[in-house]
């Protein structure tokens, strides 16, 4: 048998190799921004166009590269940063493996210009799918430029899987916040389709996150430090009352380098216990400085998973250096049982003196002296006799005929449970002879068929039934909106004005009314109909966050998911009380729905239980 096992060509093998370093556009701004990092830059730009289809452009002002370096940095496995297999576990830089350029040029059209500080010319390099096409000396400014143009050009299979620009372009905006946040010593421009979308100027932690997540940002932080022979923890947590319903504001470094971590994210949520609601998710910024011997970052091709080697004792720090924190700034309610409230004295008081009472006798002063029909009482101060309309006998009067009455119990009524929810306005009541239907663990609504009986899910039920409503509204452009008497002002992150921006036609159609949308706050003027005024902000919250992580490999359109993301906050919630109308009125609406066997994520809306079934039981 003729030999079969044959060694690929290279720009195969960089193909290869490529399908596990560069995944999207955020891949390669990753790793450009990295090397920009490692090589010394104080101030680093990234111009996207086209959600990074187009171009991704790096811009440093590092130490650059000289002609053969610049040559040789596309070749795969080639790095400046190891020399042998030991150098993997005292990693103190970015990139390492030497792989991120080489597969990068096999799938897109590179361009570099670099040039060393002390050199008075540079080289410029332009590399298409692992072929250069020209390498020339050149006039340009010190550090290191580098375009990439048409990713996946060479790769159509590839390409059409990437998303729309808006959703690519969030991805990318996440990866430059992980990178800009790691460093707040570096200066960061990001510029957008000519616009430039952050300008982040050197200076403290706290100034970075102030500057990527808006102003309103710096209220909400806490600090956080802790010093210990196996870790060092430093950087801030969001005080339990922003939490928010969706997963945002959550970052883990380790030697300023960004992972992603379930184990110590669940070590922050065991320290936020029973301050936060259990679907909610707290903010934080934590940063983790340890010995580089006891990590390994070379366990993942993008680097953003870590293996410790004493994962438990970083768990047990971690939980208690948040929960010292929250006592320290006083975020935990707490009894301090040695003060004395009796001794704490007002600001306003604090030069006063004691001043003791005034007390006057009145000598004549007689309870049982009768004038005019009533008690006779003077005034210790004014001297003067107060008559009342009767006397103490009045106060008895009338009481004997009631005493040997028979009290009428049938006309009491008596305490029962409060009715928390009522999900249809202007329902008539239901007495108790109509009732088909009734409330199970605050849960279910059982109500009765032909042939059995059906057990539906509340929540899911009142969400498939306002998911078809909002769906309809937004699709006849019949929607009618609630005009607010006060407008609300609402603050947002730039990236998160981003977003909305993106969906404000939609939000116009389902029913939303802005009058001001700025930088980083936006005016809301009108709201949909079945919106409380108060669940605005979380509304907008939740949309803003589906929007951003949007579901893999199904292309909804935007209408879709926030009817789904309203109808999701804006259902009735497992708990709640439901009076007779209302389940009533839930069980009609929900069979008058075009799929009401599933909710809005194809979860099964109710079950049957048929009277043979029933019957089965009792054989």
């Amino acid at each position: 048998m003729a030999d079969i096992i044959q060694l690929l060509p290279d720009h195969v093998a960089n193909q290869i190799a490529a399908g596990e370093v560069v995944q999207r556009p955020a891949s390669v701004v990753k790793e450009l921004l990295e090397n920009a990092i490692d090589a010394g830059a104080k101030t680093i730009k990234l111009i996207i166009k086209g959600g990074g289809k187009t171009l991704i452009q790096v811009v440093d002002d590092g130490l650059g590269m000289s002609e053969t370096d610049a040559r040789l940095s596309f070749e795969r496995h080639a790095t400046s940063k190891i020399r042998q297999a030991e150098d993997l576990f005292t990693l103190s830089t970015k990139g390492f493996r030497g792989e991120a350029l080489a597969s990068i040029a096999a799938i897109a059209h590179v361009e570099m210009q670099t040039r060393l500080e002390k050199a008075e010319l540079g080289t410029h390099l332009k590399i298409e799918g692992s072929n250069i096409v020209f390498q020339q000396v050149k006039v340009v400014p010190k550090g290191t430029s580098m375009s990439v143009k048409h990713l996946f050009f060479n790769i159509p299979a590839r390409r059409n899987f990437l998303k729309s620009d808006q959703v690519e372009l969030r991805h990318i905006t996440d990866e430059f916040h992980r990178v800009a946040l790691a460093h707040p010593q570096i200066a960061f421009h990001y510029y957008v389709n000519g616009s430039e979308l952050f300008g982040l100027p050197k200076g403290n932690l706290r100034q970075r996150i102030v500057h990527v997540f808006g102003n309103k940002t710096n209220q909400k932080l806490v600090p956080i430090s802790e010093e210990t022979q196996v870790v060092t923890i430093s950087g801030f947590i969001n005080k339990p009352e922003f939490a928010k319903k969706s997963r945002g504001e959550q970052f883990f470094f380790v030697n300023n380098r960004f992972i992603k971590s379930p184990y110590l994210h669940h070590a922050v949520l065991s320290a936020f216990e029973g301050l936060i609601k259990t679907d909610c998710h707290p903010g934080y910024f934590i940063y983790l400085e340890v010995d580089p011997g006891t990590i390994d970052i070379n366990i993942h091709p993008t680097k953003t998973e870590v293996k410790f080697d004493d994962e438990h004792t970083l768990y047990a720090i971690l939980r208690s250096t948040i929960k010292h924190s929250l006592g320290q700034f006083n975020v935990v309610p707490s009894l301090d049982f040695e003060s004395d409230p009796n001794l704490e004295t007002p600001y306003a008081y604090k030069n006063k003196g004691a001043e003791l009472p005034k007390i006057t006798v009145d000598q004549g002063f007689n309870p049982f002296t009768e004038s005019n029909g009533g008690i006779a009482t003077k005034s210790y101060r004014s001297g003067k006799t107060q008559a009342k309309d009767s006397s103490w006998e009045s106060l008895y009067v009338g009481l004997e005929s009631n005493i040997g009455k028979r009290v009428d119990y049938d006309n009491l009524q008596f305490e029962s449970d409060t009715i928390t929810g009522s999900i249809f306005e202007g329902q008539t009541d239901v007495s108790e002879s109509q009732a088909t239907t009734f409330q199970l663990r605050r849960k279910y609504i059982v109500t009765t068929i032909k042939s059995g009986m059906v057990v539906i899910d509340q929540s899911r039920a009142h969400q498939r039934v306002l998911y078809e409503k909002f769906l309809r509204n937004s699709t006849v452009k019949q929607v009618v909106s609630q005009q607010l008497l006060f407008p609300l002002s609402l603050s947002f992150s730039k990236s998160d004005m981003a977003v909305l921006n993106d969906i404000k036609e939609t939000l116009d159609a389902v029913g939303f009314v802005f009058d001001k949308i700025e930088a980083e706050s936006v005016e809301v003027r009108g709201v949909p109909l079945l919106v409380p005024e108060s669940e605005v902000g979380m509304v907008l919250d939740q949309l803003i966050a589906d929007c951003q992580q949007e579901v893999e490999g199904e292309s909804f359109s935007q209408t879709d998911i926030l009817s789904k993301t309203m109808a999701k906050t804006l259902a009735v919630k497992t708990g709640e009380i439901l009076e007779n109308a209302s389940q009533l009125a839930l069980v009609n609406d929900l069979f008058a729905c075009k799929e009401p066997m599933v909710s809005p994520f194809n979860k099964p809306v109710f079950v049957t239980i048929t009277e043979n079934e029933i019957d089965k039981k009792f054989i």
